[in-house]
């Protein structure tokens, strides 16, 4: 048995409690730097509050395949106050000095971490409290060291198991760790009415070859999506619809005076994600 896995790891305990409480993880994203850091500090804590049970830490990014409109605003956004991954990373140590527990998964395309390096990266990441790391443009097939880094600094490296890849489920689930994250949608992250019409099956296949949890993302954007999900998943992943409420909030947020209605906006929708409370 390795290091990393006799190690107790933040995903895995929030899976467990909320197993054991009938409930379905609510895993927010946000781009972090939009509008500041500062502000995403206080974002995550109003994610705490309202009850997600981990955030994703979205890195921004310039050409970022994987992410619709929303998503590449807020990059953009933060991207001009020169956000780099370290500054994600170091987020996490802010949050936690501040009481912060969530658990924090890292989302980052693979260049910003090859021109970090892999020992530093991870060196980062364990320094920072950081127990996931999400990579959409890194192929399992390539990911070798990247997983091994992972093992032994335990934080699960979590893959991304899309429809299209029905001949791949099997390896793909069999290297992840912490939870196989299910894309419901083909094409790239925003809001929609509609999922991949085999969505359900879909996610049965993912099960079947995993006794990892299972989450999905990609659309999810209003409390009627989380409940259905929740009953085929163990966790639901919304970025777009969170990221546009903050897009919302932007002039609240940064007028002094109005902060905290600000980030009262997006606590009260991403309580009504979790609960149905205002939705």
């Amino acid at each position: 048995m390795s290091l990393g896995s006799k190690l107790t790891n933040r995903i895995d305990e929030a899976f467990r409690l909320g197993k054991e409480k009938g409930e379905t993880a609510l895993i927010p994203f946000l781009s972090i730097g939009d509008p500041d850091l500062e502000t995403s500090v206080a974002i995550i804590r109003e994610l705490e509050a309202a009850g997600a049970d981990m955030v994703e830490l979205g890195v921004p990014y310039s050409d970022p395949l994987a992410d619709g409109p929303v998503i590449q605003r807020s990059s953009e956004r933060a991207l001009k106050n020169h956000i780099s991954i370290v500054d994600c990373i170091h987020t996490a140590g802010a949050c936690r000095r501040q009481g912060i527990q969530l658990p924090f998964i890292l989302f980052t395309y693979y260049n910003p971490v090859l021109q970090l390096g892999f020992e530093r990266f991870f060196d980062l990441l364990k320094e920072n409290d950081i127990s996931g790391l999400i990579i959409p443009d890194l192929p399992i097939e390539e990911s070798g060291p990247v997983k091994e880094l992972s093992v032994q600094n335990n934080i699960h490296l979590i893959p991304l198991v899309a429809p299209t890849s029905n001949t791949r489920i099997a390896q793909i689930a069999e290297q992840a760790a912490g939870f196989v994250y299910c894309v419901s949608s083909l094409g790239v992250t925003g809001t929609r009415s509609e999922f991949y019409g085999g969505v359900e099956d879909f996610i049965d296949a993912v099960k079947a070859a995993t006794p990892l949890p299972v989450a999905v993302g990609f659309g999810i954007s209003n409390r009627q999506h989380v409940e259905r999900f929740s009953r085929i998943c163990d966790g639901v992943v919304v970025g777009s619809a969170i990221v546009r409420s903050i897009e919302e909030a932007l002039p609240l947020l940064t007028a002094s005076d109005k902060r905290a209605e600000g980030l009262a906006h997006i606590r009260d929708f991403v309580r009504s994600l979790k609960t149905g409370e205002g939705a």
